[in-house]
């Protein structure tokens, strides 16, 4: 693996190369507003990967730093896929010390099953139990 780095900066982090690539390049966050990307930057735990000062990766997590957590906007950029990178992020993801000990880490996603089970994600053991609310076109509906 090349010189991949990952860190938590906030200040690290390319936001308009983020909301570039999760609003033209994802099925899940198609159309998202800059303001939206910035705000939700804001308030979760950020993992950006880098080659040298180019970041070619992230991750974000919603938590309460106390039970829960919601693993969301994973991604590393095509051209780079294949090389570990996104192993090296969930390492650092599932290693960082605020999330350690929670009783629930969840995520969704419509490709990567294969990856997440590495790290012990399963499919809901009580799905009766989840439920939730969900409106997949917010972003583009006012397009």
């Amino acid at each position: 693996m090349e010189d991949f780095r990952i860190t938590t900066e906030k200040a690290e982090l390319d936001i308009p190369f983020i909301h570039q690539f999760l609003s033209e390049q994802t099925y899940w966050a198609k159309g998202i507003p800059l303001a939206l990307v910035q705000r939700s930057i804001e308030h979760s735990l950020c993992f950006g990967g880098f080659l040298g000062t180019t970041q070619v990766a992230f991750a974000r997590v919603i938590s309460d730093y106390a039970t829960f957590a919601n693993l969301v906007d994973v991604f590393v950029l095509p051209e780079h896929r294949g090389k570990g990178y996104s192993k090296a992020l969930m390492a650092a993801v599932f290693s960082h010390p605020q999330l350690q000990g929670l009783r629930r880490f969840m995520l969704a996603t419509g490709d990567a099953h294969g990856l997440y089970a590495q790290y012990g994600f399963t499919a809901p053991l009580y799905p009766k139990s989840l439920m939730e609310r969900y409106f997949p076109d917010i972003y583009t509906a006012a397009l």
